[in-house]
């Protein structure tokens, strides 16, 4: 599938190029190819195959909720830069 010099620079215009008349006929002959390239894989036989997600098998890898004791608060609360009777102490901010 040979590309136009026009559809070309259509494909620059949406991508913000400014192409000189030069690399317009190089990205012509370029694109071209990779597009006949794509085009080979219409001739794989692809009856019978299931569309794939993933290629790899996905499955939960979460450890399973259980509930445990927390840690001490006052050992939380110590890590802070402010704290006042048991609880973060921030700037007050209005």
């Amino acid at each position: 599938m040979a590309l136009t010099i026009k559809e070309v620079e259509h494909v620059a215009l949406l991508a913000r190029l400014s192409l000189n008349e030069a690399e317009k006929e190089k990205f012509a002959s370029q694109l071209s190819m990779i597009l006949d390239y794509a085009g080979k894989l219409n001739l794989l036989p692809t009856e019978g195959v299931e569309p794939l997600t993933h290629i790899l098998p996905i499955s939960n890898v979460m450890r399973p909720d259980e509930a445990k004791p927390s840690m001490p608060r006052d050992e939380i609360i110590s890590n802070a830069p402010l704290a006042e009777e048991g609880q973060y102490k921030v700037p007050k901010i209005i």
